[in-house]
């Protein structure tokens, strides 16, 4: 007999809002609109029709007055359509539909289709962390990121606005904003709590208000298409640092207070404060060389099978927080624990529940679950699974007894998910991508550094701070290779010590100038990089864009 649903409950937003699924960013975004537009909250479509490729179409071939030329030929529209302005699931099949049309301007998010464009909690995700960044800076984001994607419309007349520079795919779907209506959804917000790591959000939101500093010299549909790279990066990094935080937060039953708001070590502008050295860190050693026999692709693999080695205990550390979460809901129904004014208790004061105090009520309420889950697997003539007999005959309390059963039955499942998740978080060998994994079965996944990703981290980089803005200068390859390694825990010429890694060989140290050397190789490629000799102070990261000292953008 299966899990009763209160058993099977994973998911907890003060940990993360995400459900663990396979995550497209082209519908996050979609998702991030809404919640941008409504200030937080998603959105109330007063029409439910789900539209259609036809649908479109036609909204173009009724209007030649706008769409001059469109209408003598339909069938190149149709596929214009298809390819360049609509995200299609299912495509090429007798089920195809459209999820929705490209993120290409704010208001697209009106004509997705929720039922094939779920984006399972990231875009409440992203949000909530930006939100929450200190010093206003989550909020300065929201703000850019809403200048830049609702810009050449104007909601007063709903027309476009005339003064606008966007290009035709904008232009087409700007048309169709008076054709569908919506209101936000103010009872679907619920309870705000601070990200569990403060500094992950800090960094975020200052990366966003770097690359849109460049709204003015990027075309709109790269920017987009930096924006989804640049928000996948940072939330698989946020996912991959509470592999590590969560479980350490499990076993010191409270929070850390190195992670309160007011101590936490981590500074956008170093990442590290000089102060202090965060304890959950990131390294991941990433290959450069795209040859996957080569010695540094294999300590890439190492580096990513230690991440990923990480996911069974994450998931036993998130269920221990779930079920005493539930368990901290009973105690306040009893009148046991006061309700906090903010909603709720923290994950700090949760795990709390883990000591002594409570031990009482807390033995008696999984106490029950555990008989109720015993019945239900028993059955009435099948006995209990033997792995499972063996755990209830274990000398543990019935609350340690309870979290061992749910893993037991649960722990596969929510590992294949989790792992799915953070493969779509990283791209894996897609475009942008932060990991790859061979086709052949049981290949093993390592991380990378793919081009695209690369360029959009080398864009903020080689900006300095500059009278409130920015500015464009030149860095020294090591200071590349030092910013890259606090800012964002991507190791390129070193080992990341501790996470998975000792002190290096003469083996590994020849892999890492090896990969040096690629690193260098793709910089050349991808325009970045000036070389006058083989020192590293004459080898330089030259800006694309040059932006002086007068220059005002975004982030001014």
């Amino acid at each position: 007999m299966p899990l009763l649903k209160r058993d099977r409950e994973f998911r907890l937003p003060k940990i993360s809002h995400i459900d663990f699924k396979h995550i497209e960013m082209d519908r996050v975004l979609l998702g991030l609109f809404e919640r941008i537009a409504h200030g937080g909250y998603p959105s109330r479509f007063r029409q439910k029709r789900e539209l259609t490729v036809k649908d479109f179409v036609d909204e173009i071939m009724e209007h030649p007055e706008q769409f001059k030329g469109f209408n003598a030929h339909r069938e190149i529209v149709e596929r214009w359509v298809e390819t360049h302005l609509m995200d299609i699931v299912n495509r090429g099949k007798r089920n195809e539909a459209v999820a929705g049309p490209r993120p290409l301007h704010g208001f697209t998010y009106r004509f997705r289709n929720p039922k094939h464009a779920r984006d399972y909690g990231a875009a409440q995700q992203i949000y909530e962390v930006l939100v929450q960044a200190r010093n206003s800076a989550g909020t300065h984001a929201i703000e850019h990121l809403k200048s830049f994607f609702f810009d050449g419309y104007d909601k007063v007349t709903n027309k476009v606005d005339p003064n606008a520079v966007v290009d035709i795919e904008t232009v087409t779907l700007l048309h169709f904003l008076s054709q569908r209506k919506d209101e936000p959804d103010t009872g679907q917000l619920g309870d705000r709590f601070a990200p569990l790591c403060i500094g992950s959000a800090d960094l975020l939101a200052e990366d966003v208000q770097r690359l849109l500093f460049y709204r003015s010299f990027i075309p709109r549909s790269v920017m987009v298409d930096y924006l989804k790279l640049l928000l996948s990066f940072h939330t698989a990094l946020y996912h991959l640092r509470l592999l590590k935080l969560l479980p350490a937060l499990v076993r010191r039953k409270a929070g850390d207070p190195i992670c309160e708001t007011t101590t936490c070590p981590v500074d956008p502008r170093r990442a590290i404060n000089p102060q202090g050295e965060c304890p959950y860190r990131l390294g991941m050693l990433t290959d450069l060389t795209g040859n996957p026999e080569s010695a540094v692709a294999h300590l890439a693999e190492r580096s990513a099978d230690a991440h990923y080695r990480r996911i069974p205990g994450f998931v036993r550390a998130y269920f221990v927080t779930k079920k005493l979460d539930e368990f901290a809901e009973d105690q306040i129904r009893k009148g046991k624990l006061i309700r906090p004014q903010r909603g709720g208790f923290p994950v700090g004061e949760i795990l709390a529940l883990q000591r002594d105090a409570l031990t009482g009520e807390r033995e008696k309420f999984f106490g029950a679950r555990l008989s109720s889950v015993l019945e239900d697997m028993a059955g009435e003539e099948k006995g209990l699974d033997p792995e499972l007999a063996s755990l209830a005959e274990m000398d543990l309390s019935e609350f340690d007894k309870y979290i061992e059963f749910l893993v037991a039955l649960r722990g596969a499942f929510h590992r294949k998910y989790i792992t799915e998740c953070l493969d779509t978080l990283m791209q894996k060998n897609r475009l942008g991508a932060l990991l790859v994994q061979g086709r052949t079965r049981n290949a093993h996944r390592r991380f990378v550094l793919d081009s695209r990703l690369l360029e959009v981290l080398l864009q903020i980089a080689v900006l300095q701070p500059s009278n409130g803005g920015f500015r464009t200068g030149e860095m020294r390859i090591d200071e590349l290779l030092s910013h890259l390694r606090e800012r964002y825990g991507l190791y390129i010429d070193q080992l990341p010590m501790g996470d998975g890694f000792g002190p290096a060989s003469i083996e590994d140290r020849q892999a890492l100038r090896d990969n040096v050397k690629a690193f260098l190789s793709r910089l050349r490629e991808i325009g970045f990089f000036r070389d006058l000799s083989d020192a590293y102070v004459t080898q330089t990261v030259t800006p694309r864009y040059r932006i002086g000292e007068n220059a005002q953008g975004v982030g001014a």
